[in-house]
């Protein structure tokens, strides 16, 4: 069967270190496995498949989806993520099926509006059991998906679905909760540093294109100096848009770089053998070197300061925070508001729970509609 020839071909052509197919801890509920398939191929299409992966065109990264056609959105940023996480993974060695599978999922569990419209979730869920985005995308998969008879959710492997759950940025700091304590796998902690250098990146780049960043204002960063000096030496003058663009395009690849390089050198230095090695390690092997870091920590509190605090951005997302509380409580307040399906969900979970999973899946248009139907029926938003 070919699975078994691409499983194979894995332990031939794979570091050490990465994880294998042939050696998953498999699914929740036993399924037979695929012919053509190995099991990390057909996560990534399940993942592909779902609904909530779909939903992602239409939730906000920073700008929200009708301020602009060229902003990203989670979908784009997560297809930025995927294409950098297998760049790296290639590089190092390890499993690329595997690390696209944990990159496509990583964002599903996002609510709308970002991490406005997560803050606002997490603080109306406080006395009732919290929330978290990673945590949510474990549920996402496990249990609000409905695609197949015989079980909720996508089945996904056991190492798609910790490396979700697990996953850890500057914006994410998941409780992990029922899963082995430490590090996750190699391959997810690739994308967990595929994810900050995808957003840093394209928020640099979306706030350039919506006028809240100019070149003049990042001159202070050592990085972005860095940047625009190497594209005067490599192509001498060009127009601010395309220098800028081209700086962005050399700090993603000055970026990718570095952590293959720095990371090779951990794994030798740590002498790791195997995947069983990097999970006991007490941190992250891949990782930047401390330089970069260092620069790279600068970079991202100069876009905290200058860009995510700006005027029109607190804008946005203080509206998203009071979209998100209305529905909230409109829906807790009378349940029979619900769909059907999440008032009998409700049953289930509690009405509490059961609003924050209907409100999380929403998009940024299904949640200004829903605002409206309920509190503004005779007018347009």
């Amino acid at each position: 069967m070919l699975r078994e020839q691409l499983e194979e071909r894995e332990f031939e052509t794979l570091a050490p270190c990465a994880m294998k197919s042939a050696e998953s801890a498999g699914r929740r509920h036993p399924e037979p496995e695929a012919a053509y398939r190995t099991c990390y191929q057909r996560d990534r299409d399940r993942i592909i498949h779902c609904k909530a992966f779909r939903r992602l065109e239409y939730k906000t990264q920073v700008f929200l989806n009708h301020e602009g056609d060229h902003y990203r959105t989670r979908l784009t940023h997560t297809i930025e993520v995927t294409q950098i996480s297998r760049t790296i993974s290639r590089a190092l060695g390890l499993n690329e099926d595997l690390t696209e599978a944990i990159a496509l999922a990583h964002d599903v569990g996002h609510t709308p509006f970002g991490h406005s419209g997560e803050e606002a979730l997490r603080q109306l869920m406080a006395d009732h059991g919290g929330f978290e985005h990673n945590e949510h995308g474990l549920r996402v998969v496990d249990l609000l998906e409905r695609q197949y008879p015989r079980f909720p959710g996508l089945n996904l492997t056991g190492e798609v679905r910790e490396s979700i759950v697990k996953h850890r940025t500057r914006w994410d700091r998941p409780r992990a909760e029922g899963v082995p304590p430490g590090p996750p796998l190699l391959e997810g902690q690739v994308v967990d540093i595929a994810d900050s250098i995808a957003y840093d990146n394209h928020d640099l780049q979306d706030g350039l294109e919506a006028g809240i960043l100019t070149p003049r204002k990042l001159q202070g960063l050592d990085l972005w100096q860095e940047a625009e000096g190497a594209v005067r030496q490599r192509y001498g003058d060009l127009s601010e848009p395309l220098r800028c663009r081209q700086a962005i395009r050399h700090l993603i690849d000055r970026f990718v770089t570095d952590v293959v390089e720095c990371t090779g050198r951990e794994i030798e230095s740590r002498g790791i053998a195997s995947w069983r090695d990097a999970l006991r390690q007490e941190d992250n092997v891949v990782r930047f070197s401390r330089e970069l870091k260092a620069k790279k920590d600068t970079l991202e509190e100069f876009l905290h300061q200058t860009l995510y605090m700006d005027y029109r951005v607190v804008r946005m997302t203080n509206s998203a925070r009071r979209f998100v509380e209305g529905i909230f409580g409109a829906h807790v307040g009378d349940p029979r508001q619900l769909p059907p399906q999440y008032e009998r969900w409700a049953d289930e979970v509690g009405v509490h729970r059961a609003v924050c999973d209907y409100i999380a899946g929403m998009t940024d248009r299904y949640a200004q509609d829903q605002y409206m139907q309920l509190f503004h029926p005779y007018q347009k938003l």
